[in-house]
Order: structure tokens, then C-alpha cells, then sequence
């Protein structure tokens, strides 16, 4: 083989590997994407059905059942337009309270209560995810314009 038909080999294998490295951390990032949806959206069928998602927004009052296993927990989450349920299994927050706001990270399951692997808790009196805060101011203006 002559030194440029070398060179061509060369170059080509170098593209082919740095090729196939994008496209394995592309697809690594692809499958860690987690997008946020508000109760509203997945009521209306906007969140996919088959992958991890983000939901947030108010935990509803009067909502919290514990199980007898100590660690089983349903609730329901509000953007005060709708709610969705939700049930988790494992140790939730210490600041995680009825009427905060709280993002969950899970599965909607076929019987519309979503199955979170995580929760996540406001950590003070003056803190709301952003994605849920606008959640919520949107459900309030959505919900005046109805009234008027």
C-alpha cells in the first residue's frame, strides 16, 4: 500500500470513531432528558406516555395517604386547574407538606396515576421551582378568564 492510500485508511478510521463516540453520547444525553409538564399538560395528554417525565406544581390539601408499609405514599398534585395522582414509594422530603409546591419525576401509568421514582420538595417559605411557579400563575389566569 502506497503511504497515501495509508493516510486515506488512517483519516477514514479516525472519522469513523469520532463519529461513532457523537453518536453514543448523543444518544446517552437523549435518554437522560428529563422535560417538565404541568397537571394541566398531562391531563391533556401532552406528556408522553412511555418515558420519565417532570410534573409539578401544589400538593393538594387533605391529599396525603400514607401506606401501613411506612414507606408507600399517595397524593395528588395541582396546578389548580387539575390534578393528577401520584403515588411514590420511598422516604419523601422533610418540607414535603400539603399545600407546598413539589416536582415529582416518574412514569404515567395506563390508569392515569403517575408512578414517581423521585420527589422534590420547596426548601423555603419564599421557593417554588420556577417550572412550577409558572404552572401555577398560568392555571390562576387561565381560570380568571373562565370566571369573567
Amino acid at each position: 500500500m502506497k503511504p497515501r492510500h495509508k493516510r486515506f485508511v488512517l483519516i477514514g478510521v479516525g472519522l469513523a470513531l469520532v463519529a461513532g463516540a457523537s453518536g453514543l453520547v448523543l444518544s446517552a444525553f437523549r435518554q437522560n432528558l428529563v422535560f417538565f409538564y404541568t397537571p394541566t399538560q398531562v391531563a391533556a395528554n401532552e406528556a408522553p406516555a412511555d418515558q420519565t417525565f417532570r410534573i409539578g406544581g401544589l400538593v393538594e390539601p387533605g391529599s396525603i395517604a400514607r401506606a401501613s408499609d411506612g414507606l408507600s405514599v399517595r397524593f395528588v398534585v395541582t396546578d389548580t386547574a387539575k390534578n393528577i395522582p401520584v403515588v411514590y414509594k420511598g422516604a419523601l422530603p422533610d418540607l414535603f407538606k400539603e399545600g407546598k409546591g413539589a416536582v415529582v419525576q416518574g412514569k404515567l401509568g395506563t390508569d392515569g396515576v403517575f408512578v414517581a421514582a423521585s420527589v422534590l420538595a420547596k426548601h423555603d417559605e419564599n421557593y417554588m421551582p420556577p417550572e412550577a411557579k409558572h404552572a401555577v400563575d398560568e392555571a390562576h389566569k387561565a381560570a380568571k378568564t373562565v370566571k369573567q
